[in-house]
């Protein structure tokens, strides 16, 4: 279910980036600052709009095949999550400067996403002690089911 989630919030967030790639400007300047969002530089639309899409469309299919890397999806939900906080942290504390509507859109908006973020991956590439005994014991199932008397000398 966290897995649908997780995918479900990159997907959103891909969207997103895609609406700002083709030309849509709302909330741009308050995510990527007024320069950025105004001038938008061949680099910023391949790479900060195009490219972070098709990370995210990446992302909902990781979070969808999740089994198999579950390391990787938690490092990762941890990295999302961490930026969230560190950001809102130093625009708290006021180490980090910016104008005041990306203050104030970081604040409420782009860093709780973020740190949402990183709880629907962490969520999504759990796996609670009774799942891992669950996987332990089919495995060990079907190493016996799929043995025979001759590969286990007694």
């Amino acid at each position: 279910m966290w897995g649908k989630i997780a995918a479900c919030w990159c997907a959103l967030f891909a969207a997103l980036h895609v609406y700002w790639a083709l030309g849509g400007d709302i909330g741009l300047a308050a995510s990527a600052g007024p320069d950025l969002a105004a001038q938008r530089p061949l680099w910023f639309v391949l790479f900060g709009l195009w490219g972070v899409a098709l990370l995210l469309a990446a992302g909902a299919a990781f979070c969808l095949l999740r089994h198999p890397w579950q390391r990787v999806g938690q490092f990762a939900g941890a990295i999302l999550f961490a930026r969230g906080v560190l950001i809102e942290f130093l625009l708290l504390t006021g180490i980090a400067e910016v104008s005041a509507e990306e203050r104030f859109w970081s604040l409420v908006l782009w860093n709780p996403w973020f740190a949402l973020g990183g709880v629907l991956w962490l969520l999504a590439f759990n796996r609670s002690p009774r799942r891992r005994r669950r996987a332990r014991a089919a495995g060990g199932r079907r190493r016996r089911a799929g043995s025979r008397s001759s590969d286990h000398p007694r």
